[in-house]
Parts: C-alpha cells; structure tokens; sequence
C-alpha cells in the first residue's frame, strides 16, 4: 500500500488497470480525457481513441462480448453520441465486465450544455457508481468490474468536473489483477437484437433491476451517516463534500450508488430525521426519484438552490441560512483574460476572412468555436459534433444566403471532421447540395490538449510515447481531400493556413459557384505540436489604423500615442501581422 495523491481521473485508470481492464477505448472529451491518457501507460491493457464515443463503446462492447474487461470512456455529451449502443448492450447485458466511464460538466466549462448522465443509467436501468473523491473513485473502479460481471450488465462510472480534476489521498494497493478471459460462446438469443430475441431480454432485464435494487439495500456504497435529526440530506458525488462543510451537523445519507436507489433505505433515512433534503446539481434526478417513492422532500429553509451550474458550499449556506450567497468579484488590478486564439493559431486568417464576408458560418465544437468572439463574431451556430456541415445545408435548404445576400458556409475541425463530419457532408452529397463547407485541418485534436485522432494518424499509444503527427507517415492517416472527393464533392481544393491571400481568394472564389459544392481544406499545424518561431517582424512609421490589432493576435497590442507594438515575449514569427497590414508598416524580421 502506497499512498498517492491522484486526481479523479487518474485514479479511476489506477483502480480500472488494477481490476484487469484488458481493452479501453474513448473519445477526448473534458473533463474526462485523461483517465485513458493515464491507463495508457500502464502495461496490459490495450488503448485507444475512437472517431467518436459511439465507435468507442461498440469496441468496448466487442471486446466485452469476446471475454475480457473493457472499458468506454467520454464526457456526458458524448454519451448522447453512443446512446444507441448504450441502449442496446442494457439490453443484451455482457460476458467479460463493462465499464463506461462518463464525466459531466456542471457549469459548462467546456460544454455546450449541462447534462445528468445519471438519466442515461435509469433510463437504461444499469448501476451507476457515483465517488465523491478520489480514493472513493479509485475503490469504486476496482469494484465495477466485478459488478458487472455478477449482475450480467454494463456499469456506469460518473463523476463530474470537480471529480475529475481534483487531486485527493489515495492509498494504492498498486497490484494488477490478472483476470483470465471468459470463454466466448455463440449466444444469439442474448446478442442479437433482433424483435423475438430483445422481447426475451426485456424480461431477463426486468428480474435484474429487481436484483439490482435489493443489492443497492445492503451495499456499503450507500451510507448513512447520523448526526442531528433536524436535518437530513440525500446527496452524492462531489456534492456530499459541499454539504459536509457547509452542514456539518447534518445527518446524511452519502448514495455511492446513484441507479438504482435503495427505496427501504431511503424510507428509513426519511423516518429518521425531521426534514429531509436533497441537494443536487444541473437537473432534480434525485428529488424526482426520491419523491416518487412518495417520501417528503423539502425545500431549503431560504429558498430552492440554483437551477443550473455547479452548487458549491457557499450556496448550500446561503439556502440553509447559515451564510451569504457567493457573489465573485472580479480580481483587482488584472487585466481581463477573455478566450482567444493562441499566437500563430492557423484558425485565426480564415475566420478573419469569414467575417469580411459577412458570412453565415454554421461552425463546430473545437478550438474553432473561438471564432464567434472578438474581433471576429464570425460564427452563428454551434450545436454539436458534425452539425456545421448539415446546418449548412438546412440554411441552403431554406435559402438563407439567398434572402439575407449572405454567403452560408460550414466550418468544421479535421477531428470533428472524422468523428461525426463525414456522415454529415455525405448527406450533404447524396441530397445534391450545394455550397462552400471548409475544413479547418490544424493536424491534432487541439481543444482536449493534442490528441491523436484519424487525420493525423497518431494512436493513442503513440500519443502517450510523444510521437508527432508532423512525423507521421503519409498513407497512415485519412487522406481527407481524397475522401471529400471519393464522396462525390464537387470541388475540393487545398489552402495553406497561414496564407491570407490564398484564404481570400479560396472563399471568395468558391462563395461564387452557387452550383457546386465546394469543399475547402484550410491545412497548418497547431502550435501545440509544431512550436517552431521564425524571425520576429518589426513596425515601421506604423500609420495607426489599427487593422492589425483586429486579426486578435495576443502578442499584438497599441501603445499609448494609438500605434501597433508587438510583445516580444509572445510574437512566434508567423507573419501574419505582416498580411494583415494595409501599408505595410509591419516588416519580415532579419
């Protein structure tokens, strides 16, 4: 035994790798990237990232159903992704244990919205193991393998952001279980989801929720802890921690176990004290369940605690009486730190361009999103994965570029491109649309921290070795201008990323083949992974326009008499303040 002080996510890999995961796949998604980023280092199992988190669970699925313990990790939208899968091997149940793996995102930090993956388990009616720190996410791990295997069923493993990338004591056994593989036999009736065999899992699944539910009763995963009967709270997760500090005299009943809910349990918790709560975040999961078990559930004395984001301690006194709500200051004496594109980011030209045009730009999930903020507001909607280049289409269908004079053009990332992209812009082809979709190629997942994914063709494994997708040799990777033309688009077209003059040309020329569809790979590396610089340019007799200032580079700024300098400590050489200038004030370094 050892003690370590690990995040969430690295101890879920610790506790996974110790149960004998043999097979892990996922897709990066924050907050819940790096538990396979972690068990990837470890000897034995077999990891990699997927093209998205439906493929992720469907390998996960196989390897399950071949006999070995197999892991699915991704955040909770992603979820959303693989819930076709999910729903099914509910059904099916496994051979080899299965664990999915989901992180959720209260507050948004790098979500587009918030979700409760916990309704994912009760719809499915699956376990799902909620740990409130690490050393509970580490012993929880090591038990959902087992888990699975004795109830004939995939176990969801849930944390959120707090969970995720907050380090806590954990004491490490450090030993890996070496589990043999399940013999595989050929079982139709249970993995063929045909209507006659799924009508007869709908009844194996019915006596498991039964078995499920008398299990939650007795497991020590649920605990209640008995303090002053005035007040008892119903929590789990990240929350109990909130709720200790904030109500320390408060009884609680800590649930390890959010799907199913032990309903004696809760009964018995409920006689026992005076009023009982329940504190929750994002969705009323709990207080719904909770009250259709017909148990009373009040409401804070001051007042309900907020609806959406995450609910911290100085919210749990304040609805309790026994604080102030949280009002955060800004800091004094900063600056602000709005999201912005990095130095030299190859994304920064094209939206540039974009907003010249007054484009309508249906954009993406990645770094890319940035291009809806200043100084650029070039960007109209973002959805989900893949959506740019099917909105695209939906704004031709309506004719929106035609009644607003407005070009519509779709922006999609290379790896969002593999993971839901092509499907779209297949529609896109088959249904004979037309217009300009464009491929933002920076060669890296860049927006989760430069993962590997099938545009560069690095592996997680190689990832994890420090290979290069510069160094990557070609034919390893998706060729995507072969795939976009194979598809049957009708023009496909190559620009360097770093070239305003041929971006301009590029989107200018293609908006004008009203009836083509065009599709253009704007193509240079990330500076995550290719951080080369170049001689720094210099300012000449700067005539105070304050164009260059507009393309929103950090290492660009204005001194006080209103002329453009450039910060030294930042400035790479990418020379695309040179582009931008109109006078040409901004020359090349020596």
């Amino acid at each position: 035994m050892a003690k370590q002080l690990l995040s969430g996510n690295e101890a879920a890999a610790q506790g996974l790798w110790e149960a004998g995961v043999a097979v892990g796949s996922g897709y990066p998604g924050t907050p819940s990237t790096e538990m396979l980023e972690n068990l990837v280092k470890k000897d034995g199992p077999t990891c990699e990232w997927a093209p998205n988190e439906k493929v992720a669970l469907e390998v996960a699925i196989g390897a399950s159903m071949g006999g070995v313990r197999s892991a699915a990790a991704m955040k909770h939208v992603g979820l959303n992704v693989a819930a076709d899968p999910f729903m099914s091997v509910a059904n099916t149940g496994v051979n080899g244990g299965l664990v999915l793996f989901v992180a959720d995102d209260p507050s948004c930090y790098s979500s587009q919205n918030e979700q409760d993956s916990r309704n994912y388990a009760a719809f499915a009616r699956i376990p799902c193991l909620d740990p409130s720190d690490s050393e509970e996410m580490y012993a929880f791990a090591k038990e959902a393998f087992g888990l699975s295997e004795r109830f004939d069923t995939p176990v969801m493993l849930h944390e959120t952001m707090r969970i995720a990338h907050t380090r806590t004591m954990v004491e490490v056994e450090g030993e890996r279980t070496e589990v043999a593989p399940r013999a595989y036999e050929s079982h139709p009736e249970k993995y063929v989801m045909m209507p006659a065999f799924a009508v007869k899992r709908r009844a194996v699944t019915d006596e498991r929720e039964d078995a499920l539910v008398a299990w939650a009763e007795e497991t020590p995963l649920n605990r209640v802890e008995m303090r002053s009967t005035d007040i008892g709270i119903v929590c789990a997760g990240a929350l109990y921690n909130h709720v200790r500090e904030a109500l320390p005299e408060a009884s609680t009943l800590k649930l390890g176990v959010t799907w199913p809910l032990p309903p004696k349990k809760l009964h018995d918790f409920a006689a026992s004290v005076k009023k009982l709560y329940v504190v929750e975040e994002t969705c009323t999961y709990f207080a719904d369940h909770v009250k259709a078990l017909g148990i009373d559930v009040s409401v804070p004395p001051e007042g309900p605690l907020p609806r959406g984001g995450e609910v911290l301690p100085a919210h749990i006194k304040a609805a309790f009486g026994v604080g102030e709500p949280p009002h955060p200051a800004p800091a004094q004496g900063l600056p602000g730190r709005p999201p912005a594109f990095c130095t030299g980011c190859p994304h920064r030209l094209v939206y540039v361009e974009l907003h010249k045009m007054h484009a309508i730009v249906t954009g993406d999930i990645g770094c890319y999103t940035l291009g809806a903020v200043a100084p650029y507001k070039a960007v109209d909607s973002v959805i989900d994965m893949g959506a740019s280049l099917s909105m695209a289409h939906g704004m031709e269908l309506a004719q929106a570029g035609e009644r607003s004079k407005r070009p519509v053009i779709g922006v999609i990332g290379d790896s969002t491109f593999a993971h839901s992209g092509i499907t779209s812009l297949l529609g896109t082809i088959y249904n004979g649309g037309k217009g300009t979709l464009c491929i933002l190629d920076n060669r890296t997942t860049a927006m989760t921290g430069a993962q590997g994914n099938p545009c560069n063709g690095v592996t997680l494994k190689e990832q994890a070795a420090g290979v290069s997708p510069l160094s990557v040799p070609k034919g390893k990777y998706l060729d995507i201008e072969a795939l976009c033309r194979a598809m049957g688009a009708d023009e496909v077209e190559t620009i360097d990323a770093q070239d305003a003059a041929s971006i301009r040309k590029a989107l200018r020329t293609a908006v004008k083949h009203e009836d083509k569809l065009s599709v253009l790979v704007f193509r240079s590396p990330c500076r995550l992974i290719d951080r080369s610089t170049h001689p720094q340019p210099h300012i000449v007799d700067c005539r105070k326009c304050g164009t260059c200032i507009q393309i929103g580079c950090p290492a660009l700024g204005k001194a006080a008499d209103g002329s453009a300098v450039i910060d030294t400590n930042q400035c790479i050489g990418c020379s695309q303040c040179i582009q931008s200038c109109p006078f040409g004030c901004i020359k090349e370094g020596e």
